[in-house]
């Protein structure tokens, strides 16, 4: 998998993470640990419906 950046964030509520290459891909978690693993799985997520995307083309 490629490497992106991410931007971690403290909150209220836990962490808020996002990664600032893919536009609107964000995620959440109660620990720092947990907000990472959910922004790889958004991720991966996100690259496979932009894949999705291209193929309907």
């Amino acid at each position: 998998m490629a490497e992106f950046l991410i931007e971690v964030h403290e909150s209220d509520f836990g962490y808020d993470v996002s990664c600032p290459t893919l536009q609107g891909c964000h995620s959440q978690g109660a620990t720092e640990e947990e907000a990472i693993e959910n922004i790889r799985d958004a991720i991966q997520e996100y690259l496979a419906a932009l894949q999705d995307l291209n193929r309907d083309r």
